[in-house]
């Protein structure tokens, strides 16, 4: 993810496959740099009113294949906002998304939902399906089975590989509703790997996990990261602790704007984070993980 506007550190470079998503075959051969690296998405000058009030102000971000990026900003600073509009959900007052060269707004939003991959804690299905079921919803990106559809042997096998994967291959045939927040987080982040996106995007996803369950599930993501190079993901929190080790950028939202984006190494600093939640706040990383405590307050 590229920054401008703010102080911007240079993107690492990482190579590309092409991806067929949602039975939509698309090709990043034209979206390929000079140094050999697919842009997967791209935010362009984007401002976004909501009633009359400016939520985004002039944000410009370029995510690519294989990187893995954080999204931090305290509560209000537009950070859900950001997330819809890169999942296609929101469309900008100004500017432009471009998902894989697609741009919002010029294309079938279909299109762009299939090569997208979104983990919500607060998905709102309500009846007793299967975590299989749950998974097989991918398919249709839809809440709830949909009425007479059945997924062919393929898409069947697909979903059993991904529980096995998440480790969920036990609770294939368990309901959703006695699920627990760990299980279902790995559901979700199956279903939403089902299509094959080239982008995964994860809106606080440690919402509702006590310790245990949380370290667990960012193992999940490390594991993900390793086994899937040129998946690019973006994941929302305001809580360092929740960052996975293998995190390789962040992006720093305050008041609608960035302040800042670049390696995660250098953007998750002690300064930054002080300046993006206007208070004293010491960072620390310690085996590949961030640690966040208040620090010293300076007299008035």
């Amino acid at each position: 993810m590229d920054h401008r506007g703010g102080r911007s550190v240079p993107s690492d470079r990482t190579l590309v496959r092409d991806d067929t998503a949602g039975g939509t075959a698309v090709t990043t051969a034209d979206h390929i740099s000079s140094t050999g690296a697919a842009e997967v998405l791209r935010l362009e000058a984007i401002d976004f009113m909501r009633q009359g009030r400016r939520i985004l102000s002039g944000i410009d971000l370029t995510v690519r294949a294989g990187e893995h990026w954080a999204l931090i900003g305290a509560n209000g600073a537009g950070k859900s906002t950001v997330l819809s509009l890169c999942g296609a959900v929101e469309h900008p007052s100004r500017g432009a998304v471009h998902v894989l060269g697609h741009q919002l707004g010029r294309v079938d939003v279909r299109e762009l939902r299939a090569l997208i991959g979104h983990v919500n804690p607060r998905h709102p299905l309500a009846s007793p399906l299967t975590a299989r079921e749950v998974v097989l919803t991918g398919a249709t990106g839809t809440v709830e089975k949909v009425p007479r559809w059945e997924p062919d042997a393929e898409v069947r096998a697909r979903a059993d590989h991904l529980l096995e994967v998440l480790g969920l291959a036990d609770l294939a045939s368990s309901s959703w509703l006695t699920m627990s927040q760990g299980e279902r987080g790995r559901a979700l982040i199956a279903r939403a790997l089902l299509p094959g996106p080239a982008l995964l995007l994860l809106d606080e996803p440690s919402t509702g996990l006590d310790v245990a369950a949380r370290e667990q599930f960012l193992q999940t993501l490390d594991d993900l990261h390793r086994t899937q190079p040129a998946l690019a993901t973006v994941l929302v929190t305001h809580h360092l602790e929740e960052l996975p080790g293998s995190t390789t950028h962040a992006a720093l939202l305050r008041e609608g704007q960035l302040q800042a984006a670049g390696p995660a190494s250098e953007v998750l600093t002690t300064a930054e984070i002080t300046e993006c939640f206007a208070y004293p706040i010491e960072i620390e990383r310690r085996e590949g993980r961030w640690l966040a405590r208040a620090g010293a307050r300076v007299p008035v």
